[in-house]
């Protein structure tokens, strides 16, 4: 097998061997550009290193060493000589672009003998030795792992002895001295001399990029954008050309459009007199590039010359390294640009109306999780270099908030301030507090905990799971890792798409959505099979969602329209009433709202479907847990509040999530069913009457047999059908259930016969499959993705193989009997890319998801059907 590849035998389809940086430059090397010659070590020789407990092996060490010698050809210089030594970069190049996580040395080659003789001949002594200073403290940061900070407090302390700002005004004799207390600090540190010989100093450095595959950066890089572990990187070694060279030389990075705009301009920077590090260290300001025209005319040309060359060449936005040695361009990197979710829309649009790509290949283009930034608030870019991060917890809902600190609803003092809500965790009870919050915070829970689904349905921004804060219930404190205390109205501020925590407020911008958006929205319309509905359950929800393309209302919690202060009241009295006819008179006040909570949706909705869940979760979330309200209820009911205090406690349960709720609650209580069945009904009629178009849809949760349908299925027809008959207007009503128990998927075909509709709860059905409370996983989860045990987290992206082949089942058994029978999903999961794409591959008629999350599900649902013709 073959490890090293020569930059003349590769190209840009060899990412999976070559790496991306190894697979472009060997293409541009084949286009004829001016490319430092070089060699790539591959992504195979990396799994190989770790395969061999961390070694290089002879045979890879041979086709390393043959490449350097093809290279000493190449260049005419040799390795090591002291009169005309090659000196090489080595750098990393993963299959996908990872910027900034894995290492880079630069200058490698350099020794005491090499540097003085090199020295003498260039006649550029000064030159020489600001590259063996770089060397060394590259060297022992990135292979020997000593800190970088070891070593630029003694460089900045040099500069300040002597007076000097700038790196570039040091002298000659400076830099000896520099480089002298360098490697004195690396013997200190390592016990041993710098390393002389330049075979021992490559290899060293190959290994070192090997493990920055697997550095705590990359790691995370890795994990937040899906990259698999498996993948490895690539090592690039080649030819130095050197920016500091003198005053003619320079180096900088540029991409082809404004990467956070997507304007077609050339944006990008550089500094005269530099090495790449040093652009994007900001130790020095760089100038930007449309200045180079005046400094370089030449040169600015040429590059202006390759730019348009590499963007026709990869019909794409190309991030760009160079180098100039003096007045001669080098070009070091190109690759596809990472961009904003806004420059990306525009970009994908342009070069589609410039004839550049199709509109498929557009929409391929687009990464839908950047849609996410034009859909949320985000923090000021000024505002946020002044941030203090106190914590880090789980990105649960995108965007970014500031506020007072709350820790109750009722420590509102003014609606019109702004606050983030902090809690243990929250529950049902809190939904008023986290509609009027800018942001909610919680100690527990994970990334499908309530908190987390409600925050991501509002379009809330949300960090949940920040253990490393602590709340002090008594004295409305929230303590953080290092013993700050926080207290009730201090600000902090919340990242919801990075999990930080930050002390303080910092300001946010709105986004802004253009035209395009819409243009290329339309786009992945007019391609996907999957039609996308929205998660609401009141008329912000709902009208939110459909401004973002929702096709209907896939999930209506009904248990969401209790909470609201004027109706919570008479659902309590009704739960813990004694009799059926005290708990019908109690529903009788709540049947006006639950209606005109209907009729608002409907509205919203005209002539697209309504799911509609009947109540889901166990009674005793609903119960008050004040002793104020407790009072103030029994009251009410003519009870001690001691008496009402035992009937709470008797409905608590061990196990709620698998306990006394979904279906069973309307087997028990079917008085609540025949409540919410004539508030839909009666709001479809009077809709109806005013000339909306209403498709209801009635679906019974928690089904696992199909005598439990029947039975609901019976009182809602009978409810449903005896308000049509009495009525002047016909309603099109169906009934059908939610798919969330493992039984019901190996008893669909059963319940199909009754069900005209299924849709699969996958947040329920994944914790059931797994026997894993998706509230507490975030507890465990961290060591099995550390032990590799988990590589996703199965509440986020669907676990195809094991849920995946349940819901495989439950859609084969049910079309045997129904052929017709319509089925989707409305699982956090429905907004989930690589889910949406499951879904579209099993065939389902929709996915559902939090109304913010809509477009990205159109997205791709779009894509997903490209990938199959590509397949």
């Amino acid at each position: 097998m073959k490890y090293v590849y020569s930059f003349k035998e590769g190209n840009k389809d060899m990412k999976n061997i070559l790496g991306g940086k190894g697979a472009n430059l060997a293409e541009m090397v084949g286009l004829g550009l001016p490319v430092p010659m070089g060699f790539t070590v591959s992504c195979d020789a990396c799994l190989k290193y770790y395969e061999d407990n961390c070694s290089i092996n002879s045979s890879i060490e041979k086709e390393i060493f043959d490449e350097i010698r093809k290279l000493e050809e190449y260049t005419g210089k040799k390795f090591g000589d002291l009169n005309n030594p090659l000196l090489v970069s080595v750098r990393s190049g993963a299959r996908v672009s990872m910027p900034g996580m894995m290492d880079t040395i630069l200058n490698l080659g350099l020794n005491d003998e090499v540097v003085k003789s090199f020295s003498e001949k260039s006649s550029n002594g000064r030159f020489v030795y600001d590259s063996y200073r770089r060397f060394i403290q590259m060297f022992a940061d990135v292979v020997m792992g000593f800190p970088k900070s070891s070593f630029e407090r003694l460089f900045d302390k040099i500069k300040e002895d002597k007076g000097i700002l700038k790196d570039s005004d040091l002298s000659l004799t400076d830099l000896v001295e520099v480089v002298d207390i360098y490697k004195s600090e690396y013997k200190k540190l390592a016990g041993v001399d710098f390393p002389s010989d330049p075979k021992i100093q490559l290899l060293e450095a190959i290994k070192a990029v090997f493990r920055s595959w697997n550095n705590d950066r990359a790691i995370f890089y890795r994990k937040m954008n899906e990259i698999p572990d498996s993948w490895g990187t690539a090592v690039n070694v080649q030819e130095m050309v050197y920016g500091n060279l003198n005053n003619n030389s320079g180096t900088g990075v540029a991409f082809t459009r404004n990467p956070a705009t997507g304007d077609n301009v050339l944006f990008g920077e550089y500094l005269i007199n530099a090495q790449g590090e040093d652009v994007v260290a900001g130790i020095r300001t760089p100038l930007s590039i449309d200045t180079l025209k005046d400094v370089m005319p030449n040169c600015y040309n040429e590059f202006c010359r390759i730019c348009d060359i590499l963007e026709k060449h990869y019909k794409d936005m190309q991030d760009m390294e160079f180098t100039i040695e003096d007045g001669k361009l080098y070009m070091l990197q190109t690759r596809n640009g990472k961009r904003t979710g806004k420059a990306a829309i525009k970009i994908a649009v342009d070069m589609v109306n410039e004839g550049l790509i199709t509109k498929e290949q557009a929409l391929m283009r687009v990464d839908e999780k950047l849609l996410d930034s034009l859909l949320h608030d985000m923090f000021d870019k000024d505002s946020l270099k002044n941030g203090k991060v106190i914590a880090k917890g789980l990105a649960a809902s995108p965007g970014a908030a500031y506020g007072k600190i709350i820790f109750d609803v009722n420590d509102i003092v003014n609606k019109d301030d702004d606050y983030i809500l902090v809690k243990l965790e929250t529950s049902p009870e809190d939904i008023e507090g986290m509609s009027i919050c800018n942001g909610i915070l919680t100690i527990r829970g994970g990334m499908t905990s309530h908190a987390a689904v409600v925050a991501r349905g509002m379009g809330a921004c949300c960090v949940c799971g920040c253990g490393s804060l602590s709340i002090d219930s008594v004295n409305k404190t929230l303590i953080c890792e290092d013993g700050t205390v926080l207290c009730m109205g201090d600000y902090i501020s919340l990242d919801g798409s990075t999990g930080i925590v930050y002390l303080g407020k910092i300001d946010t911008v709105a986004p802004s959505i253009s035209g395009d958006f819409e243009t290329f929205m339309s786009w992945a319309d007019n391609v996907r099979k999957l039609s996308v509905r929205a998660n609401a359950d009141n008329f912000r929800d709902a009208k939110v969602a459909r401004d973002f393309g929702a096709e209907g209302i896939g999930l209506c919690r009904t248990e969401h329209m209790f909470f609201d202060e004027s109706r919570i009241f008479n659902f309590r009295k009704m739960i813990v009433s004694d009799t059926k006819e005290q708990r019908e008179e109690s529903l009788k006040e709540i049947l006006p709202y639950q209606k005109n909570d209907f009729i608002e949706l409907f509205n919203v909705m005209n002539g697209y479907p309504v799911i509609i869940r009947l109540l889901d979760p166990p009674l005793h979330e609903f119960l008050p847990s004040k002793d104020s309200d407790i009072s103030t209820l029994a009251d009410s009911l003519g009870i001690s509040a001691l008496d009402l205090k035992k009937k709470i406690s008797n409905l608590k349960e061990f196990n709620p999530m698998m306990g006394h709720r979904g279906c069973r609650l309307s087997i028990t209580y079917p008085e609540i069913v025949v409540m919410q069945t004539k508030a839909i009904i009666s709001a479809a009629i009077e809709c109806s009457k005013n000339g909306i178009v209403v498709k209801p849809e009635i679906m019974v949760p928690l089904v696992g047999d199909v005598s439990e349908l029947e039975y609901i299925k019976s009182i809602i027809k009978e409810t449903a059908d005896s308000i049509i008959s009495n009525s002047d207007i016909s309603v099109n009503y169906v009934i059908g259930t939610m798919i969330e128990v493992p039984r019901a998927t190996m008893m669909a075909d059963e319940i199909a016969k009754e069900a005209e509709f299924f849709s699969f709860g996958t947040n329920d059905l994944t914790q059931m499959t797994y026997g894993m409370s998706r509230d507490d996983a975030s507890k465990f989860l961290n060591d099995y993705y550390e032990k590799k045990i988990f590589l996703n987290d199965p509440f986020i992206k669907l676990d195809t193989n094991g849920v995946g082949s349940l819901m495989k089942i439950a859609i084969s058994k049910a079309k045997s009997v129904n052929p017709n029978i319509e089925i989707g999903i409305c699982g956090e999961h429905g907004g989930d890319p690589s889910s949406v794409y499951f879904c579209n591959e099993l065939g389902l008629d929709y996915v559902s998801c939090s109304p913010y999350r809509v477009a990205i599900a159109r997205l791709a649902a779009a894509k997903s059907v490209i990938r199959e013709r590509l397949d």
